[in-house]
């Protein structure tokens, strides 16, 4: 039988089959439909959701005269993200819609544009992100769509932040302190639903990020290993368009607290991950090689200043000759040294609030952070309507007892 003959009776036996059961025309009709269910086809559903597993512990703590939900959440990643999604339902119906409607007007770009940023930028990221957006979306009853297309605006919106690290000999207790502030849009309004979450995975490191609610990428956070991240953007938006074929830097932070059990793990995963565009980070760790170190990496630059990595009194670092010991910086100029210079050797938690609320870019300051990486603690400051987050109070978070966890410190002697 030639492949013409038998082609030719397998598409007579189709239209027989077809016609005994029914009008090819109904057919058709049929198949497109939505079957017994009545619904039209736009509306019928084509796959199924796993299944709900266990509920978010949600508690509150106090800033002020504001209360910021703290949200702990167990399982795996899609799990985590259908806790958090329901746990925070209201909140985010009422924040994501209307911000990234005010974000694509912002931008000059739709939704959809959005929408194949991330889509690209998220190829190349922990596919644990994408699984937690999904069980985001499935509690909230929004389109995973809108919140991929969210987790899109850091990449291109410009902000300008900075971060300190101090420990050893350079803090009264030795600990191993780090600071962020983040420089945003207070216009977006983030800041007015501010959420602190603790993922407590089936597989991986426990860690907390401080966020919004909706945010599944860490602009800033620390596991329970005594990794803290920290991060400032150096591109302008005069540098777009950015290079998206890469994990953004809100991807791969909750890859390294998920993984990094040292400042070496740390650099590890970072060196694996090519940059969106220009950045500075610092990467502490409290527990295990007991230092931090502050990161230059841009892109595009010449391979021999793309990527720049200062250990503490580092007479090549872009700040020399005004370095110390057990300290690393980036406040942009802003005038930390002399504070970092003075207090030296009694540094510790609150010291550090007061000099986060000393540097930040005054009129976008949303978030304040400094961390205790050694005792797993947190001082966390949001904004809030109009008054910027240097202008409240913070408020400390004792992570291991709000998780209810007991992690063992490590006591690994800091690395030279």
């Amino acid at each position: 039988m030639t492949d013409r003959l038998y082609w030719a009776l397998i598409l007579v036996f189709c239209a027989n089959a077809v016609s005994a059961d029914e009008p090819a025309g109904r057919k058709a009709a049929a198949l497109t439909a939505a079957g017994d269910s009545g619904q039209p086809p736009e509306t019928a559903v084509y796959f199924t959701r796993p299944a709900p597993a266990g509920e978010a512990q949600v508690s509150a703590v106090r800033q002020g005269d504001a209360e910021i939900p703290l949200v702990v959440v167990r399982g795996t990643p899609y799990e985590m993200g259908r806790q958090l999604g329901k746990a925070l339902q209201q909140q985010i119906t009422t924040f994501i819609p209307p911000a990234l409607q005010g974000v694509c007007s912002q931008l000059g770009v739709t939704e959809e544009q959005l929408q194949e940023v991330w889509s690209r930028t998220a190829a190349y990221a922990d596919d644990r992100l994408e699984q937690e957006l999904a069980g985001v979306a499935d509690a909230v009853g929004l389109p995973l769509r809108t919140l991929q297309a969210m987790h899109a605006v850091p990449l291109l919106m410009p902000y300008s932040c900075s971060s300190i690290a101090a420990w050893g000999d350079a803090t009264e207790d030795g600990h191993l302190y780090q600071t962020r502030n983040l420089d945003w849009s207070l216009e977006i309004g983030a800041h007015d639903f501010a959420a602190i979450v603790i993922y407590v995975p089936d597989s991986g490191i426990p860690h907390v990020v401080p966020t919004f609610a909706g945010f599944c990428g860490a602009h800033t956070g620390m596991n329970f290993r005594g990794i803290a991240l920290s991060e400032m953007g150096d591109a302008s938006r005069k540098e777009a368009p950015y290079f998206v074929h890469a994990p953004h830097f809100t991807a791969f932070f909750r890859t390294m607290l998920y993984d990094a059990d040292s400042l070496t793990e740390t650099l590890d995963i970072f060196a694996r991950q090519p940059m969106t565009k220009r950045y500075h980070f610092v990467f502490g760790d409290g527990q295990t090689d007991r230092r931090a170190v502050k990161v230059r990496a841009h892109a595009p630059e010449p391979a021999d200043r793309r990527l720049m990595i200062w250990k503490d009194n580092d007479a090549t670092d872009e700040f020399a000759p005004n370095v110390l010991s057990c300290v690393v910086y980036n406040d942009e100029g802003r005038g930390a040294f002399p504070t970092l210079k003075s207090g030296h050797g009694k540094l510790n938690g609150e010291s550090l609030v007061k000099l986060a609320n000393q540097i930040p870019i005054k009129g976008g300051n949303v978030v304040n952070v400094v961390y205790d990486a050694t005792a797993l603690k947190m001082w966390v400051t949001y904004a809030r309507g109009t008054e910027e987050a240097y202008q409240r109070p913070s408020v400390l978070i004792d992570l291991q007892q709000a998780a209810g966890l007991q992690m063992e410190v490590k006591s690994k002697a800091a690395a030279p």
